[in-house]
């Protein structure tokens, strides 16, 4: 039996065991360690039994009914809250409707106040289609949160009408993203690309970042090299009822427990883990700009992504003239001469010192001689998704080598021609010398 009667869910909030809170835990990722819990409603209903927040959130907010839920399960939820250590926030879902309400920010700073329980340990969860709908309100109301010293989370982002002007207009510290995605990010590279994107996004924004739906410990290992902060989902626990809350955060506070959830991506040591993407991007940016050979990263079209300035030296051309061009554009003989090279390095091969000799000034003249090396650049899933080139100007270690060969030649001929004649004895063989005394 549906439950869609306003009736029934009046007398539910009459009541002060139907309309309970449920605790799902947050987890940083590098680390293991539980920061918080995330609130979500659940319905004790005595015929259905737990009856999911999507089928009664609704019913609750055409019936106008949502601010009485949310009071009825803020108080469950703050008398539940003596056994968390101090550390630890609670997440708590605000609805699209209650964004109406300039009010609002005023009742939940009292509601804590009653509940005991510190109002900047409270992060508030609202939704884009919530800001969509209610701009100017979302706004105010926002901003009156973090001055009461709340944080705030702009959820499920990437599902609604994803904007920029949304992170820029309001004061945001978090950004969620939606579980849908993170489950299939293994599997799908659009997924692992929307991830990877709205990660980047907010550490460039300097916002945390939190994956809902986190089912697996391979998703947990992909979050982190993505560089997401925390991780929430089954793989840590399912929602807990007040009663399981205490057992709960003792076992996750345990340390081997944080062991146990510590993300640990491949093929990175214990100083790397701890820098953002933006922060390694940063850094490799240096040492990209900084080293004296040529360096390139070629896309799955051999198109130019990004050159560094010793390279496009070496080319001959402005570095933004690269951008965007395929390598056959700029540089055809030396496209036909490695292509198939480039080639085999998307198939995921690695081709080390490889040696081309560009043209010369003039017919006849030979041109400068390079050593190039190609290797395949993998993303987090080890998909080849493009060509890394070094380029290695060894002209003149060649022309050295070169020269110092031709100077041992003509240094053995002069040898050779000036070295004294001796006569032979024609029955031994033996050289007969003079004795010059």
């Amino acid at each position: 039996m549906a439950v869609d009667r306003e009736s029934d869910l009046r007398r539910a909030l009459e009541r002060a065991d139907e309309i309970v809170p449920y605790f799902q835990p947050l987890i940083e990722l590098r680390t293991g360690q539980l920061t918080g819990f995330e609130v979500l409603a659940r319905w004790n209903n005595p015929v259905r039994g737990l009856v999911p927040p999507a089928e009664f959130i609704p019913l609750a907010e055409s019936a106008n009914l949502i601010d009485a839920l949310l009071q009825n399960l803020l108080s469950a939820a703050f008398r539940a809250t003596s056994v968390l250590p101090e550390h630890l926030t609670l997440s708590i879902n605000i609805s699209p409707t209650q964004l109406q309400n300039p009010s609002l920010a005023r009742q939940l700073y009292f509601s804590a106040q009653e509940g005991g329980f510190p109002f900047h340990r409270i992060v508030f969860e609202i939704t884009e289609s919530a800001i969509v709908e209610n701009m100017s309100h979302a706004k105010a109301i926002t901003h009156e949160l973090k001055t009461l010293g709340a944080r705030l989370a702009l959820d499920d982002f990437g599902t609604g009408y994803s904007s920029l002007h949304h992170l820029q207009s309001l004061p945001f510290d978090e950004i969620k993203i939606e579980g849908s995605f993170v489950q299939s990010m293994l599997a799908s590279r659009e997924s692992r690309k929307i991830v990877a994107a709205v990660v980047g996004l907010g550490n460039s924004l300097g916002l945390v970042t939190v994956a809902e739906g986190v089912e697996s410990k391979a998703q947990a290992d992909m979050l982190l090299w993505q560089g997401c902060d925390f991780g929430q989902g089954c793989l840590y626990s399912s929602p807990v009822p007040p009663s399981a809350l205490a057992s709960l955060v003792n076992t996750m506070s345990q340390p081997e427990t944080a062991i146990l959830f510590a993300s640990s991506p491949h093929e990175r040591s214990p100083d790397q883990i701890d820098l953002r993407p933006d922060q390694q991007h940063a850094q490799l940016q240096a040492i990209y700009d900084g080293a004296p050979v040529g360096l390139c990263f070629l896309d799955r079209q051999l198109r130019y992504i990004s050159i560094n300035q010793r390279l496009a030296e070496i080319n001959g051309l402005p570095v933004a003239d690269h951008l965007g061009h395929h390598i056959s554009d700029l540089l055809p003989q030396m496209f036909q001469a490695l292509g198939p090279s480039f080639h085999r390095a998307l198939e995921g091969q690695s081709l080390l010192g490889m040696e081309y000799v560009s043209l010369g000034p003039a017919p006849g003249k030979r041109g400068n001689i390079f050593l190039v090396s190609c290797q395949p650049a993998r993303d987090e899933a080890g998909e080849v998704i493009g060509v890394s080139v070094s380029v290695v100007d060894i002209t003149q270690h060649k022309r050295s080598e070169e020269a110092l060969r031709k100077s041992r030649e003509e240094r053995r001929r002069h040898i050779e021609l000036n070295a004294p004649v001796f006569p032979r004895d024609a029955d031994s063989g033996i050289f007969i010398i003079p004795n010059r005394c």
